[in-house]
């Protein structure tokens, strides 16, 4: 398997620092929590990190009569990453489309899903290459 090119990562600074935390509290907790547990973990250690970031914000309708609450990504941080943290036994497509749709929707080019509940956290970077 051949290695990611560093220069040509999107954001590679930011997404290490915020899977670094990601593996801290993942340490910490163990994997038997809930979402929102992890949540709350992440979110002392951005305000710790000093890593600005904005949790649960609605996503703006894609089109008239769309309601707004369906779509509500974990973390926005530095407004440029769009973080969603899972605790499931896996990541199903669902989860990968429901992060694309964040991605658009709020015109970023990076996502990362979190799946809290595996063994070993394994980030998934999720790219809009159309932002």
């Amino acid at each position: 398997m051949q290695m990611p090119q560093i220069d040509k990562m999107i954001y590679p600074e930011l997404s290490y620092k915020v899977c670094g935390l990601c593996f801290y509290i993942h340490n910490r907790l163990g994997r038997y929590r809930n979402e929102k547990q992890y949540g709350d973990a992440l979110e002392v250690a951005f305000d710790e990190a000093g890593i600005i970031h904005k949790r649960e914000k609605r996503l703006p309708a894609s089109f008239v009569g769309e309601k707004s609450y369906r779509n509500i990504p974990d973390f926005i941080i530095e407004d440029k990453l769009i973080v969603d943290l899972k605790a499931k036994t896996i990541i199903t497509k669902d989860d990968y489309f429901q992060m694309r749709r964040y991605l658009v929707s709020y015109k970023k080019r990076l996502g990362l899903i979190i799946n809290f509940r595996q063994k070993y956290l394994r980030p998934k970077r999720i790219l809009n290459k159309f932002a």
